[in-house]
């Protein structure tokens, strides 16, 4: 993490306490160096009890107006609200003044990205998307051994996003109004989408297919994208909530050798479970032998220890960028094109064609 010597942390406004707001980001926070959990904004008291027994001194908005009339107290919002309010939350922070850390996905639209990131710019402001799964384990491993060249050039990259939850569950991730950005192509599909982009590069062309498998279901629940990559890398991402055996978490294929692992990294796990990466730092985001993935070509293959997830690594890149300048960890343009590549595999799926994606 950033060392800060004796400066006075950077006090962070956090809107929403939710999913996002109270598993991922007040958590990791609260555990970085530099940075101070200072406000958190929710009109649910059920909420703002969970939230004083875990961080107690914390203080509670009930709406982000209250944040923009003391924007002088604070150096940093973090937005992890539903996804409509992305946008026009963001937009109110950075005009007060304010640099901003947003959930994924930040907008609807790449277009709206794009207009929150020429705002950012234009107000001198920090404005950065949370794409933690850019520091899972099995992510980084896979960083790591392309780096290496073990795995020769990378041909085909499979990468699932699988649950087995055949009911409902309800909320506005479920909604069929548009207006909710909800579904799993935004959902689930702006971490793959993101991890082929960050590993291989900008996409030319893209199809998918989405489906809504269970009863009742209102938006997709049985996703999949195949990309062409201007590299020549193919990718093939599926995100579903309907997948009764999972498949490998990554299968990569390259020239020499292919990398295949199961299982998600341990941290969303450890954070839900009440971990804090504050403990034993040597000892976070570490999964057992029995997990690791395998490496190889033709029959058998050997384990590869997975390298560390590290969710703290995003926050501690945000307080040395709000407090030396250096880059923020994902910038918004990443983040729009992203968007640009999940608004083609809308419309693929929706009239059957293959998408071509805009330079």
């Amino acid at each position: 993490m950033t060392g800060t010597g004796t400066r006075t942390p950077l006090r962070v406004g956090l809107v929403g306490y939710g999913l996002a707001g109270s598993v991922f980001h007040a958590p990791l926070i609260a555990a970085t160096e530099g940075l101070a959990l200072d406000t958190i904004v929710t009109s649910n008291p059920e909420r703002r009890q969970q939230a004083l027994a875990v961080f107690p001194g914390v203080r509670f908005a009930a709406s982000p107006d209250e944040l923009w009339e003391r924007a002088d107290e604070l150096e940093l919002i973090a937005i992890a609200s539903p996804n409509k309010t992305h946008v026009p939350i963001a937009t109110a922070a950075l005009k007060a003044g304010l640099p901003v850390v947003v959930d994924k996905p930040v907008a609807g639209t790449a277009a709206e990205a794009r207009e929150l990131a020429a705002l950012a710019e234009e107000r001198g402001l920090l404005l950065s998307v949370f794409q933690n799964r850019r520091w899972d384990n099995d992510f980084l491993t896979l960083v790591q051994l392309i780096a290496a060249g073990e795995l020769g050039d990378v041909q085909r990259f499979e990468s699932r996003f699988e649950r087995w939850r055949p009911e409902l569950k309800g909320g506005w991730r479920e909604s069929g109004d548009p207006q909710e950005i909800g579904g799993l192509l935004y959902d689930l599909g702006s971490h793959v989408v993101d991890q082929a982009l960050t590993l291989f590069g900008p996409v030319e062309r893209v199809y998918a297919e989405a489906d809504m498998r269970r009863h009742g279901a209102r938006t997709d629940d049985d996703t999949f994208l195949a990309l062409t990559h201007t590299s020549g890398v193919r990718s093939h991402l599926y995100m579903s909530a309907t997948t009764a055996q999972l498949g490998p978490r990554f299968r990569v294929l390259g020239s020499k050798a292919g990398y295949v692992k199961y299982g998600l990294d341990p941290q969303e796990a450890a954070l839900r479970d009440g971990a804090r990466p504050t403990g034993d730092k040597d000892a976070w985001g570490v999964e057992p032998e029995s997990q690791w993935g395998r490496i190889g070509a033709g029959d058998g293959g050997r384990p590869v220890e997975s390298a560390p997830g590290d969710y703290p690594a995003y926050y501690a890149a945000i307080a040395a960028a709000l407090r030396d300048g250096t880059p923020p960890p994902v910038t918004a343009q990443e983040a729009a094109d992203a968007l640009d590549v999940l608004e083609a595999a809308r419309r693929s799926a929706r009239e059957g064609i293959t998408v071509e994606v805009p330079a």
